[in-house]
C-alpha cells in the first residue's frame, strides 16, 4: 500500500511520467501555520547538482491544498506537483529486457503488462518529490516541541567522512553544497569519486548520516510501533536505501556490554547518557539522547555500463546499456529525503504520544 502512518498519515500517488504526483497529509491538526519558504528551500536540496546529477530538470512548484491563507484547516492537506520533462520513450526497451538493479522484473511479475515501466515508474526516485515537500511542510509542527532533523552524508564510494561534528553545525552547515559534505575538501573528493564512474559508464552508493535533536524520552509506541522501526520502515520505502543502522549498528555486535551500554548521569537536573551508542533509542523509545542513524544507498543501478540480462519475450539471454537520464550517485540528493521520512515519522509518533503542543 502507498500509505504509511498513524495519528498523521501519508498516501503517495502518481508516478514518474504521470502528468502529476503528489501526496496527501491527513491528521495535521487545525490552525498550524505552513511555511512555504522552507518546503522551498528542503526541494532544493533534491534537486540534481549540475556535472553530477541527472539532466532532468522539474520546475517542482507544489500545488498546496487544504490550507487558506497560510493555516491548516484540519481537512487533509494534498500537495501536488506538475510532471513535464519526460522522455517516455527511453524506457520502451525495458519493457522486455529488465535493467539488473532494479523493480523492473518483480514488478512485472506482479503487475503484469499494466506495469507503468516509463521512468520507472512508482518505483521512481522522483516519487520523493512529495515525500520531501510533506516533511518539510511537518518542520514546524515537531519543532513546537523542541526537535529538529538534519543529516550529512558521511560516504561517496570509497571517499569516507570519519570526522566527528556538533549536531547544530550539522544542521546547517551540510545544507550548503550539493553535496551534503561537511567541508570543502570532502566535497571536492566525493565530487571526484562520483565523477570517475560516470566516466566509466558506472555509479556509486553512498551512506547518509541522520539526527534529530530535542526528542523527548519515551517517544514511541512499542511493540512493533517503535521509534526504530518506524523510522526504519519510512526510510527504507526510498528507491535505493538497502540497509538502515542506529547508533553503533551492525558494529555493536562487537562490542561487549561494558563498551555498548550508554552510562547515565545528572546534568542540570536531567538525566543525560556520557555517549551515544544506542543511537538515542532504547526498548523502541527515545532515551532523551541524540537521535542518531545511518541510511546507506546503493549505487544507482541505471549505468550506460554494459550489464547481463534476459529477453523476457524471446526467453534468452540478452545484453543491456541503459540509456536516458540517471544520476551517477543518489545519496547526496537522498540526504533530504531520509530528513523528510525522520520529520514525518516523528510527527506522527509525537502525535500518538501527545508530545505535540
Amino acid at each position: 500500500m502507498n500509505r504509511i502512518g498513524g495519528s498523521i498519515t501519508l498516501t503517495l500517488f502518481g508516478a514518474s511520467h504521470d502528468s502529476r504526483i503528489g501526496c496527501v497529509i491527513d491528521g495535521i491538526p487545525a490552525g498550524y501555520p505552513v511555511n512555504e519558504d522552507i518546503i522551498t528551500a528542503d526541494l532544493a536540496l533534491r534537486k540534481p547538482a549540475e556535472g553530477i546529477g541527472t539532466p532532468r530538470v522539474e520546475a517542482d512548484v507544489p500545488e498546496i491544498s487544504g490550507i487558506v491563507d497560510g493555516i491548516t484547516t484540519g481537512c487533509p492537506v494534498v500537495i501536488t506537483f506538475s510532471n513535464s520533462n519526460t522522455r517516455s520513450s527511453d524506457y520502451e526497451q525495458l519493457r522486455r529486457i529488465p535493467r539488473p538493479g532494479h523493480a523492473d522484473y518483480p514488478a512485472v511479475c506482479k503487475f503484469g503488462p499494466a506495469h507503468d515501466i516509463r521512468g520507472g515508474g512508482m518505483f521512481s526516485g522522483r516519487m520523493t518529490t512529495p515525500l520531501v515537500a510533506a516533511g518539510a511542510l511537518l518542520r514546524d509542527l515537531i519543532g513546537s516541541a523542541g526537535i529538529s532533523v538534519g543529516s550529512y552524508v558521511t560516504r561517496i564510494g570509497s571517499v569516507v567522512d570519519m570526522n566527528v561534528y556538533d549536531v547544530a553545525d550539522i544542521m546547517t552547515r551540510s545544507r550548503t553544497n550539493p553535496l551534503r559534505a561537511m567541508s570543502p575538501e570532502i566535497e571536492e573528493r566525493m565530487r571526484a569519486e562520483i565523477l570517475s564512474a560516470k566516466s566509466k559508464g558506472d555509479s556509486v552508493g553512498g551512506i547518509v548520516r541522520c539526527f534529530a535533536a530535542g526528542l523527548p524520552a519515551g517517544l514511541g509506541e512499542p511493540f512493533f510501533d517503535n521509534l526504530d522501526g518506524e523510522i526504519a520502515k519510512a526510510v527504507f520505502a526510498i528507491p535505493g536505501v538497502k540497509a538502515v543502522g542506529f547508533g553503533e549498528g551492525f558494529a555493536a555486535a562487537g562490542l561487549r556490554g561494558s563498551e555498548n551500554n550508554d552510562a547515565y548521569r545528572f546534568f542540570e537536573n536531567s538525566v543525560v547518557t556520557t555517549t551515544n551508542h544506542a543511537g538515542g533509542v532504547l526498548g523502541g523509545m527515545s532515551n532523551g539522547s541524540v537521535l542518531d542513524f545511518s541510511a546507506a544507498f546503493k549505487p544507482t543501478p541505471s549505468i550506460s555500463k554494459q550489464q547481463m540480462s534476459v529477453d523476457l519475450v524471446s526467453q534468452e539471454d540478452a545484453d543491456l546499456s541503459v540509456k536516458g537520464r540517471h544520476d551517477p550517485c543518489i545519496a547526496n540528493r537522498g540526504a533530504i529525503v531520509v530528513e523528510a521520512m525522520t520529520v514525518f515519522t516523528l510527527a506522527d509518533l509525537a502525535a500518538r504520544g501527545g508530545f505535540l503542543v
